[in-house]
């Protein structure tokens, strides 16, 4: 039987999306494979080097630490958590507030604007020494990821046409159920976005910060720890492991997007 693809059928979509993703990852180890046999150094290990590696910290644990991978994995998790739901429970009404009064936004965004371009990474050993090995790195993944989640927001608000929120003034409508009727499910979409670009910082900063806080553990430290030993298959395989946690986190965020879209009638493609 011939198979035709039909731009129109939601799973025949999904079939092609997995199968270009499955081509994708083929091309990339093969590359790596290529890149490691040119360079001919043993920073460079070759993708079955690293998935040996990859095994033997899964069956066995780190030798030198006698942690386990699920270890080092729950640490990173459980900071980069913190870090999230802080941001997201900072940066929602904040945003809301920041994109609903103009005064207000005129008065704090220059506040903002100092410190946003500054990398997060760069607060990583302050916040070490000036609080503590356990809220430091978690600090980090805050500002992060608050940075994004406000801006999105604010932009949210201010896309908001008016004259909804004039139609709930006539009706009798609270400050209070604006924001919580009008202003908050409108701006879910562009939070949802938000979210997709703050993760990713996210991770890149709880590792940066775990290099700081080697008290902590998390994928991180066993990165660095590896690499100072010069086992670069070690190294890398850390590296995968954090890409698979940023793959894993950012799906899940892609996934509720379209979830949340699709209620809100903005996308039916789930």
């Amino acid at each position: 039987m011939e198979y035709v693809y039909d731009k129109n059928n939601k799973n025949h979509r999904r079939l092609s999306s997995v199968l270009i993703i499955i081509c994708s990852l083929i091309m990339f180890v093969e590359i790596w494979w290529v890149i490691a046999i040119v360079a001919k150094t043993q920073a460079i290990p070759t993708h079955l080097e690293t998935w040996n590696a990859l095994v033997d910290l899964y069956a066995h644990g780190d030798t030198m630490t006698k942690l386990s991978l699920w270890d080092y994995i729950g640490s990173s998790m459980g900071t980069f958590l913190k870090g999230f739901f802080l941001a997201l429970v900072v940066a929602l009404p904040v945003g809301l507030l920041l994109g609903n009064f103009k005064t207000l936004n005129e008065f704090i965004n220059p506040m903002i604007e100092i410190l946003r371009p500054i990398a997060p990474i760069a607060w990583a050993p302050i916040l070490m020494l000036a609080i503590n090995y356990k809220t430091g790195p978690m600090l980090v993944v805050f500002i992060g990821i608050f940075f994004p989640l406000l801006t999105n927001v604010i932009f949210g608000v201010k896309k908001i046409d008016g004259k909804l929120i004039d139609a709930a003034e006539t009706l009798g409508a609270s400050r209070f159920q604006i924001f919580y009727k009008v202003l908050f499910p409108s701006t879910i979409p562009y939070l949802m976005n938000g979210i997709k670009v703050g993760l990713g910082i996210g991770w890149m900063c709880i590792v940066a910060a775990e290099l700081y806080a080697t008290p902590l553990g998390g994928i991180g430290f066993y990165l660095a720890e590896q690499a100072s030993a010069g086992y670069w298959p070690g190294a890398y395989a850390a590296i995968v492991v954090i890409a698979v946690l940023g793959l894993l986190t950012a799906g899940v965020a892609e996934y509720i997007h379209k979830v949340v879209s699709k209620r809100m009638g903005i996308d039916a493609d789930v």
